[in-house]
């Protein structure tokens, strides 16, 4: 579970509920069936027109991205695992690591591996690697924009909602007491728009692109993880190149680990 987005949505809820008794809004308004109706199925409308099927029928896919934790490997084994693997490799040869490749979970760095294995050429290697996360970086960019174009139909709707509900209060101007409800009523369409707009679609077009080059990001380093041990580099140097994609306090750590290995290596020698 992603608490960052189920909290960020309580949040925005609780905001909006409390600013509404705040200032004295009965929250019996906010179920407007009509406001609703226009809002949330006109956004559906106007989103299944921008984009094709194929790229709809991923929507209930993204919702679960969206509300899942980000299953990654931290960056520092990442590092270490190919620290290690490099070790191997100049001990045993490159062919030796072909059977660290059944135990790997992730297709992308199997496959990476493999082509190293098979004796493939770096400019080779990276081509089709990169070529590979591009296209990921398409396929989630075109699913953000599903949210990000809903984020933007849906503030423009309530503007609608409200011209909507204006020319039904006007229409009869006799009693004044219907006519100021009626006028409440009717910006509770824009209200709805702005709110699912900027609370909801929006951040939820960002979070997926966060998501995307989070990963992007660490598949690059495999890739420069992958030509490293291809190309014979120590282990000290691997992890000196890798450790450039980790945050300061990451390598702070990385480096604390090495050198407790390190010590622990030279305890068990002396004894």
């Amino acid at each position: 579970m992603d608490f960052s987005t189920v909290i960020g949505l309580v949040i925005g809820i609780v905001a909006l509920v409390v600013g509404m008794v705040m200032k004295g809004v009965m929250l019996e308004s906010l179920f407007n069936m009509a406001a609703v109706l226009i809002i949330f199925l006109g956004t559906a409308a106007s989103v299944i027109i921008a984009f094709p099927t194929s790229e709809l029928k991923r929507v209930p896919k993204l919702f679960g991205i969206l509300f899942k934790e980000q299953k990654l490997a931290s960056d520092s084994e990442v590092v270490r695992m190919f620290s290690r693997w490099a070790d191997v490799a100049r001990r045993e040869g490159l062919l030796s690591l072909e059977a660290k490749t059944e135990d790997i979970d992730d297709p992308f760095l199997k496959n990476g591996l493999g082509l190293a294995i098979d004796g493939q050429n770096a400019d080779y290697i990276r081509d089709v690697l990169s070529e590979e996360v591009e296209a990921m970086e398409d396929r989630h960019a075109s699913g953000a924009l599903i949210f990000s174009q809903a984020g933007t139909y849906a503030p423009t709707l309530g503007v609608l909602g409200a011209v909507v509900g204006l020319i039904a209060a006007l229409k009869d101007l006799n009693d004044i007491n219907v006519l100021g409800a009626a006028v409440s009523a009717a910006f509770i369409a824009t209200l709805l728009g702005i709110f699912t707009g900027y609370v909801l679609w929006h951040p939820f077009a960002n979070k997926l692109r966060r998501k995307s080059a989070e990963e992007s990001r660490q598949k690059m380093m495999m890739i420069e993880g992958i030509l490293s041990v291809l190309e014979g580099e120590a282990p000290r140097v691997i992890e000196q190149k890798l450790s450039s994609y980790l945050s300061l306090e990451e390598r702070r750590k990385l480096a604390t680990s090495d050198r407790d290995e390190r010590e622990a290596g030279q305890v068990v020698e002396e004894t």
